[in-house]
């Protein structure tokens, strides 16, 4: 997967996560698609996928047996890395949701080899 298509599915996973576990209606930049985030948003979204991605190769895809809380602390170190100045206080329950579509993403293409 190219870095771009690989920042579209986390944030595809994270929109799909707002809209599972936001109260109300959430902030038009909470879903914002792909085409309208920021620059630096993108390339955000893009260095978290691909830690994510060498996590997953480089554990030979033992992160199955992490829990969600774990996989949700991993993006959310990984995240605060790269935005942390934009978002002092990101949602857990929204990253957890991000790992585990990025792993299967990682997982389904192993399998496809």
């Amino acid at each position: 997967m190219e870095s771009i298509e690989g920042g579209q599915l986390f944030r595809e996973a994270w929109i799909a996560g707002v809209k599972r576990y936001y109260q109300g209606t959430p902030k038009e930049g909470y879903i914002a698609p792909w085409s309208s985030m920021q620059e630096w948003e993108q390339q955000s979204a893009v260095a978290v996928y691909e830690q994510i991605r060498q996590f997953v190769l480089v554990t030979a895809e033992q992160t199955r047996r992490l829990s969600r809380e774990q996989k949700g602390r991993f993006v959310c170190l990984c995240w605060i890395g790269q935005v942390f100045k934009h978002f002092p206080k990101p949602k857990a329950s929204y990253v957890t949701d991000i790992f585990e579509t990025i792993e299967e993403s990682i997982l389904q293409e192993g399998t496809q080899v």
